[in-house]
């Protein structure tokens, strides 16, 4: 029979992974304590929620929550990054944070994600990862949207400037 404090751990991942619209499970060997609290620092103000789990209890939750093919890499140390909100939040934190403080280290390497419904390798983590965040992605749309009609704006602005040129020229030419 399971022991309470075992339950309770599960019932808690799994609750923080229900609502979750992206799951990226990360190997996190070779971190330093400093460098995990300037990581959680970084989740935290991206929204992410970021902990560390025995593997076991992460598998019973994602079987629990029907969420299939990431039990393969539940081995070794394993990190897991979820975002609620933003999809792209967890792989692109944890790549900004290799590029600016891990250096020259191999931390954090993706291990899986389970984005929007899909299971994604590392390749595609990584490609997911340099993406703008949804607000920048949802400006550039807007700005496409705006820019033909701006240019409308000016083409019209460039003749009616034209036309006021040209009758202020004519009234003092007449003058």
């Amino acid at each position: 029979m399971a022991q309470p404090y075992k339950i309770d751990e599960v019932k808690r991942i799994k609750e923080r992974l229900e609502k979750a619209k992206s799951i990226v499970l990360v190997d996190y060997k070779g971190i330093n304590i400093e460098e995990v609290d300037e990581l959680r620092n970084r989740m935290r103000n991206a929204h992410v929620d970021y902990f560390i789990s025995k593997n076991t209890f992460i598998k019973i939750a994602l079987n629990e929550l029907g969420i299939e093919g990431l039990n393969s890499k539940l081995v070794g140390p394993t990190a897991v990054a979820i975002s609620t909100e933003d999809e792209v939040a967890p792989a692109r934190e944890l790549a900004k944070f290799k590029k600016d403080i891990m250096v020259d280290k191999e931390f954090p390497n993706f291990k899986v994600g389970f984005v929007s419904g899909k299971l994604m390798n590392i390749n595609e983590l990584e490609q997911l990862a340099t993406l703008p965040s949804k607000e920048a992605l949802l400006s550039m749309v807007l700005q496409g949207f705006n820019a033909p009609i701006s240019g409308l704006v000016g083409a019209l602005q460039g003749i009616l400037r034209k036309f006021v040129y040209t009758v202020d020229a004519v009234t003092k030419k007449e003058n």
